[in-house]
């Protein structure tokens, strides 16, 4: 029923560019958080960046002045812009969308990022 889908990955060099898009399905998209969050090989999931319905938002320090979060409502759909990636940015992103009301939360499939050297 619910289904969000990233979209927008792939390889880019460091110091490039990429905006990664989490299209949302079978929720009241206005009403939910999303959060961006990423996972390295072998290492923890992260939260990378938050955003709540209120447009109050959280980074990571390690992105914190090279990604933006945002979102449009009309679209259904929450995106990641990462500026001036960096290697150590590589990781699947994967976004997650929680009620304020509930203890539910939903998670995309995620999409590779890979960032050159």
């Amino acid at each position: 029923q619910v289904q969000l889908v990233e979209s927008g990955g792939g390889l880019v060099q460091a110091g490039g560019s990429l905006r990664v898009s989490c299209a949302a399905s079978g929720i009241p998209f206005s009403l939910y958080s999303i959060d961006w969050y990423r996972q390295a090989p072998g290492k923890q999931r992260e939260l990378v960046a938050g955003l709540v319905s209120g447009s109050t938002t959280n980074y990571a320090d390690s992105v914190k002045g090279r990604f933006t979060i945002s979102r449009d409502n009309a679209k259904n759909t929450a995106y990641l812009q990462m500026n001036d990636l960096k290697p150590e940015d590589t990781a699947v992103y994967y976004c997650k969308a929680k009620s304020p009301l509930s203890t539910r939360e939903y998670w995309g499939q995620g999409t590779q990022v890979t960032v050159s050297s």
